[in-house]
């Protein structure tokens, strides 16, 4: 009869959805985790560009005359040469694997993070210190949030920063001239690295595809 026979259906596909493996329903988490952890980084890249720029100002009129003047732009010393620089052609840049791009960001921002909380130690007003400290945990959060990024990605993390900076007074600036210039050129230099990031990070985005669930079922016994 009709109702015999869709039992009997209704019966197979019970014990066919029963003999069936553990659905794969993740099977696309990690370009879905990729994806979320790379719009994440734009935005905390973002978040620290306006950041940054709040904290410029605030340090370079701790600086004083001439470098919280808006035409200040001195020459880069060889002392400055310590700190990663973003000043790369850009087409060499965008010509980069996305892997050595992220490595090139993870390396720099981890060793601009240790110049900063030397930064941090130096400072003379309990405001200032305030807003470094905060600046350098929202950059923690970035090489980690970039670390993030690459292992979603499948790439190895950089076994760390090429050459970390050396203990506070290793290198001290012979002035107090000497010693804010290296100061300028640290921000002026983590200005440039979060503007190219968020290039970076916004071309990356568009790159991974939307996540699209696939089931793949395996029958067994039929």
């Amino acid at each position: 009869s009709p109702t015999g026979d869709s039992w009997g259906i209704f019966t197979f596909l019970c014990a066919a959805l029963c003999n069936l493996p553990a659905l794969p329903a993740l099977n696309c988490s990690e370009e879905l985790g990729a994806g979320q952890s790379i719009q994440q980084t734009y935005d905390l890249t973002r978040y620290l560009e306006h950041q940054l720029r709040t904290l410029a100002g605030t340090y370079l009129n701790y600086l004083g005359p001439p470098f919280n003047e808006p035409d200040f732009n001195p020459p880069r010393l060889a002392r400055a040469e310590r700190v990663p620089s973003a000043t790369v052609d850009l087409d060499l840049w965008r010509g980069l694997t996305d892997n050595a791009r992220l490595a090139a960001n993870y390396r720099a921002y981890s060793r601009l993070l240790c110049y900063l909380r030397v930064l941090d130690g130096q400072v003379g007003t309990a405001e200032l210190r305030h807003r470094l400290a905060h600046f350098c945990a929202s950059l923690q959060g970035l090489v980690l949030s970039i670390g993030g990024v690459m292992s979603s990605l499948g790439y190895p993390l950089p076994a760390g920063p090429a050459g970390p900076p050396a203990p506070p007074g290793a290198h001290a600036a012979p002035n107090d001239f000497l010693k804010k210039m290296d100061d300028f050129w640290l921000l002026k230099e983590l200005q440039t690295w979060l503007w190219r990031s968020a290039k970076d990070f916004n071309r990356l985005k568009k790159k991974v595809p939307p996540a699209v669930v696939t089931l793949r079922l395996e029958a067994r016994g039929f």
